[in-house]
């Protein structure tokens, strides 16, 4: 997508939030007193269903909307609830996720921005990457290190940066599909208040674990884009619904989808019943990645040699090579499958947790890249 389509789109998103704010339809399971419609989690459904039938998009608002807001809701002050939640969903405040860095991806905790308290602010340095949409974000949620001499999970902050700070640089990554969705964003005495900062001073990796449950929820309410009416699609246009070994694939395409269907359902039914995303969302998640991969392979399978071609060359404008290069992100986005595995162990199974001496050591004292 080219700079000017993409700005395009996000002033379209923008606009589009906005009828929402302005016609109560913004924030259906949000509480009134911040904008929202204080409605229920079906509501909201039925409201998803409808939107769908239509060309509109709000996506550039999810990590706001879907992981931002909610974390904000149950962890923020009275103030930073009437500052932060009516804007994004007014469509004003786009926002983005600070969270990983170059060091900690997987191993989230190892991050190592700092923030240093001068007064009624913190002066924060270092480097965060893979941050989506972080070039045309208003603020950002981040992670940062307040005390070294602490393990490291209690020794981090989450914080509300405004993008617009000075000593904040944005540099676009350009990912194998051609696109740069992602970026490194470069911290330099970027200075924030203290008031900005979400629940309390070293306590953030509980905030972030809010965060993390309803990233893992929206990734696996969003499944790969490409359903399996799609992939059976392809399969006819290509002859292959004969073969046996295909038809078996595509049953357990469909077996995917279904089973996505209703770990959905049962996430839904979680939050009617009141209760904020669980460990068990990692399942959803992990599934979500197993069928971007799978799904991603199956499809090249059925072009045959023409899975090589790209773009207008290609078979429906090489929408299925582009599913199956996008699987990377979508299988590191959110935990990767080893660290999903590592909660749904600990978490839901109440198994052992792994031997890791670094959760006890004072991370001032532990090695890094």
């Amino acid at each position: 997508m080219s700079a000017e389509l993409e700005a395009e789109h996000v002033q379209e998103c923008r606009d589009w939030q906005a009828t929402l704010a302005a016609n109560g339809w913004a924030g259906i399971t949000w509480p009134s007193e911040y904008g929202g419609r204080g409605g229920t989690v079906a509501q909201a459904r039925i409201f998803a269903q409808e939107e769908s039938r239509v060309l509109v998009s709000s996506g550039v608002f999810m990590v706001a909307i879907g992981m931002v807001g909610p974390t904000i809701i149950q962890h923020g002050t009275e103030e930073q609830k009437n500052f932060f939640l009516p804007r994004m969903l007014n469509g004003e405040h786009v926002w983005c996720q600070l969270f990983s860095e170059p060091g900690a991806g997987s191993d989230l905790a190892g991050l190592a921005t700092r923030a240093e308290r001068d007064g009624d602010e913190f002066v924060v340095n270092g480097q965060k990457v893979w941050t989506s949409g972080a070039h045309f974000s208003d603020w950002g949620m981040m992670l940062v290190r307040t005390n070294w001499d602490v393990p490291k999970h209690q020794g981090i902050t989450w914080i509300a940066v405004d993008m617009r700070s000075p000593g904040i640089e944005v540099r676009p990554l350009r990912q194998i599909t051609g696109y740069a969705h992602f970026n490194e964003v470069f911290l330099t005495d970027v200075r924030v208040p203290v008031a900005n900062v979400l629940g309390d001073v070293d306590n953030g990796w509980r905030i972030a674990q809010t965060t993390l449950g309803n990233e893992r929820q929206m990734i696996g309410g969003g499944g790969s884009g490409v359903g399996f009416k799609a992939l059976a699609a392809l399969a006819r246009s290509c002859g292959r619904t004969e073969d046996p070994v295909i038809r078996q694939e595509l049953a357990k395409s469909y077996t995917r989808f279904e089973l996505l269907n209703w770990l959905g359902q049962r996430a839904k039914a979680r939050a009617k019943a009141g209760l904020p995303p669980g460990p068990e969302m990692s399942i959803m998640k992990l599934a979500v990645s197993e069928r971007v991969a799978r799904d991603g392979d199956l499809a090249l399978a059925l072009e045959g040699p023409g899975g090589m071609l790209t773009g207008s060359d290609a078979l429906d404008d090489g929408m299925f090579q582009q599913l199956f290069l996008n699987q990377w992100s979508v299988r590191i986005g959110g935990g990767t499958e080893q660290i999903q595995r590592n909660v749904i162990g600990e978490r839901v199974l109440g198994l052992p947790g792994e031997a890791r001496p670094d959760k006890t050591e004072p991370f001032r004292n532990l090695p890094r890249n």
